[in-house]
């Protein structure tokens, strides 16, 4: 038999490919289920532009305090962006590398100026 016929090699991890794939594909799916809310996603839009206040984020939203807040909660728990408190704000940011490129990408196409 020759090499790479029958049962597939296993990858670095020493899971065989299919395994490896269906965790990443576990990943990629909490991802796009965060980016699947409206709000989340003009939240992340906004931030693809830039780090912003919580404050900006309501008005920008226009819904109520509790309301951002639960949503950020979210895009916080799912690893989306990240939470830094200045003085008595909070500042939001984009998390990673992977999140920014995908959300510049998704801004682009869908967030910007038509």
């Amino acid at each position: 038999m020759v090499s790479g016929e029958g049962s597939p090699a296993a990858t670095d991890s020493g899971k065989p490919p299919s395994e490896e794939m269906l965790d990443r594909a576990e990943v990629t799916s909490i991802f796009l289920k965060s980016l699947s809310h409206p709000a989340r996603l003009v939240i992340l839009c906004r931030l693809a532009e830039g780090p912003a206040a919580v404050g900006e984020l309501e008005m920008m939203l226009a819904l109520p305090q509790a309301v951002v807040s639960k949503q950020l909660a979210r895009l916080r728990e799912d690893k989306l962006v990240t939470a830094r408190r200045i003085g008595r704000s909070i500042s939001y940011s984009l998390s990673e590398d992977r999140t920014s490129r995908v959300v510049a990408m998704l801004h682009k196409e869908f967030c910007g100026e038509a």
